[in-house]
């Protein structure tokens, strides 16, 4: 049975090798405008969510991704509201976590009022983690997808750890892209929880190429299973941002959802961390 210092091992060596291949895309802080989902500054945004965008602001984050709380996708502020107070800011409202339920129709009416470009499905509309249930999503977010675009909208959706199961031999995940269209449905891969399901984001840059326009950077502890601040982690960030070309992606939005301290301090260290590769 394969373990998972066995996989610890693999998953280095394969990054070993890949880093003498040819690279695709070099990035760095200064040209790529890296977001910040957030969840990673959710107690904040709850409390006082215009103070809590400047802090976030003055970090050198252009990008913001929304999530949703207790006050709502836009933390008890209008649509228009989020949209002005990052515009004044120097960032821009470009993704949001939502659900895909009966009022799928008014969140997509709000983000037109926000003025993002994607609606991002933070977890599946329906339980079973079976062949027939992931089928079913598919076309869920297909639908979906349909009605996005035809409001000017990007649907998508975020993985976690679980859609890497299998059910005889097929990968959920991998149901999930194949039952999709393409030019319907965005995916946001997490490569935090990719490798905690012990499966490599590169064979999913290669197997699906361009298929991902958003990502989540997050560095994971496996021991713990939870979010670490980068370099702290399994993830090879450096190895990731290399490839990012081949996976297609367009934003990138750094969640981190434990801390060593607090989220400012963490996130001060993060993009400290990619100024530095």
């Amino acid at each position: 049975m394969k373990t998972r210092r066995d996989f610890l091992k693999n998953l280095g060596l394969l990054s070993t090798a890949t880093l003498l291949m040819p690279q695709i895309g070099l990035a760095t802080t200064k040209k790529s405008g890296y977001g910040v989902q957030l969840y990673s500054f959710r107690d904040g945004m709850l409390t006082n969510p215009k103070k809590t965008l400047e802090q976030i602001a003055s970090l050198g984050f252009k990008e913001i991704e929304s999530a949703g709380s207790s006050k709502g996708y836009y933390y008890g502020l209008t649509p228009s509201e989020m949209a002005s107070t990052c515009k004044q800011l120097g960032m821009s409202l470009t993704s949001g976590h939502v659900h895909l339920d009966d009022k799928f129709e008014q969140t997509m009416e709000d983000a037109v009022a926000s003025g993002q470009e994607y609606l991002i499905c933070s977890s599946l509309p329906t339980e079973g983690q079976t062949i027939d249930n992931y089928k079913s999503v598919a076309e869920q977010f297909n639908i979906a997808g349909e009605a996005c675009k035809k409001r000017g909208l990007k649907f998508g959706y975020h993985n976690h750890e679980y859609e890497f199961e299998s059910e005889n031999g097929e990968v959920l995940y991998d149901v999930l892209m194949d039952n999709t269209q393409e030019d319907l449905v965005h995916m946001e891969l997490d490569l935090g929880w990719v490798v905690v399901a012990e499966k490599d984001p590169l064979h999913y840059f290669k197997k699906y190429p361009g298929r991902f326009p958003l990502w989540h950077l997050k560095d994971m502890n496996m021991h713990e299973k939870v979010s670490t601040e980068f370099g702290k982690g399994i993830l090879d960030i450096d190895l990731m941002l290399k490839n990012k070309e081949l996976s297609g992606v367009k934003h990138i939005y750094i969640e981190q959802e434990e801390y060593a301290n607090n989220p400012f301090k963490s996130m001060q260290y993060n993009m400290k961390y990619l100024n530095n590769i």
